[in-house]
């Protein structure tokens, strides 16, 4: 049930609360969220060659974003802890930037969708990146994180023009 102005996370009078989704049938749900990390060109074929001082830049912040993505309840405050049956994070060379490009994709079986755990992955491991790199390039920019598409639930499926 919807509450103020139809936002479902707000009741009646206005306060914040978890929506109750025990009642709703489980479905196969899945979502695509992107972002990029935006760095000079040498910085990148730092990255690239594996001579960042912090070690494996895209590797770790793979691993981040994962781990975020698992963490998405304990990080935002109205999200439902979910049992995440697959949760990719690929990390891609971007030259037109340059720099370089994080998708998320996250699985599950359940009764609410996986948009905040795809979009909390994605920004986990942008800001990996920047953290691992930014003895070399402190003037690194993190952006364009957005949902590319999601499937399942009631709302139905969703995708991005030009995703």
């Amino acid at each position: 049930m919807s509450g103020a102005g139809g936002l479902t996370h707000l009741d009646a009078t206005g306060a914040a609360h978890m929506v109750d989704v025990g009642d709703k049938a489980e479905t196969q749900r899945e979502a695509v969220a992107e972002g990029h990390v935006r760095m000079r060109a040498e910085t990148l074929a730092t990255i690239l060659a594996g001579n960042a001082k912090k070690g494996d830049v895209i590797g770790t912040a793979r691993l981040a974003g994962i781990m975020a993505a698992k963490k998405t309840a304990d990080l935002i405050p109205l999200c439902h802890p979910l049992a995440l049956s697959k949760v990719t994070v690929d990390i891609a060379e971007d030259s037109a930037l340059p720099g370089l490009r994080v998708t998320a994709t996250v699985k599950l079986t359940g009764r609410t969708g996986v948009e905040m755990e795809a979009l909390t992955a994605v920004s986990v491991a942008c800001l990996t990146i920047y953290d691992m790199a930014k003895a070399i390039e402190k003037g690194m920019e993190i952006g364009g994180i957005r949902l590319l598409e999601k499937s399942g639930g009631k709302s139905g499926d969703y995708r991005r023009e030009g995703a």
